[in-house]
């Protein structure tokens, strides 16, 4: 009889185990299809965002200077890196976020070059710097590197920064790397104005600079 019962007790949590397990397994396979859903929800409207902004870009080629503003395309940009910093942050580095990521260097690309041609030819004061990156195990300044020009976009209206991962497989931003000469063991690398500064640079270093180019820019 004691027997008996303690089968019936197994077979009861071996029933109750294999539940539970079957549930993970659904509920992993749910939530999991269902980020990626939501990364291809939020990649099919960064398709639509791009779309328009290569047309905006078309446009603002052909405006006049009096109907340019510095940040008409800053919004267009914020809006592509919360997007691409919620995939990273949520989904990690899938095949759909990578794919994001190439899309969002694209067009910050085309951006630098489109703002820098508007702002020479309307002598507009700007400062533009491209910042590369990699992982925080690979760079450990990386990420304070980050921050300093973040306060710095923050302060200055007339900086535009752009900022691209080192190892991303982008041809256009393997251009980058050959035009500038930039190494991987020079990292963090910023180019302010086309000139290279390699390793990292403290806000007030680069806020001197970044004055002194403006300052230049108002005496021509």
């Amino acid at each position: 009889m004691n027997d008996n019962f303690n089968w019936r007790k197994y077979l009861v949590v071996f029933f109750i185990t294999l539940g539970l397990f079957i549930t993970a397994i659904y509920l992993s396979d749910y939530f999991g299809n269902k980020k990626i859903d939501q990364l291809k929800s939020i990649q099919d409207k960064i398709s639509i965002d791009i779309l328009s902004s290569e047309t905006q870009f078309s446009l603002l080629s052909e405006l006049s200077c009096k109907n340019v503003s510095g940040s008409v395309l800053s919004g267009e940009l914020e809006e592509l890196g919360r997007k691409l910093d919620w995939g990273q942050n949520n989904l990690g580095a899938t095949d759909e976020v990578s794919y994001l990521k190439k899309y969002y260097s694209l067009l910050e690309i085309k951006d630098y070059l489109l703002m820098k041609k508007i702002f020479s030819s309307c002598g507009t004061k700007s400062a533009f710097i491209l910042y590369f990156y990699t992982t925080k195990e690979n760079c450990s300044k990386c990420e304070n590197e980050s921050l300093v020009l973040s306060s710095l976009r923050d302060k200055h209206p007339e900086l535009r920064v752009y900022s691209f991962d080192y190892s991303i497989d982008l041809s256009a931003v393997k251009s980058l790397l050959q035009i500038y000469k930039i190494k991987d063991t020079e990292l963090p690398a910023l180019i302010l104005n086309d000139n290279l500064l390699t390793g990292f640079h403290n806000i007030d270093d680069l806020e001197t600079l970044i004055q002194k180019s403006l300052r230049v820019q108002v005496k021509k």
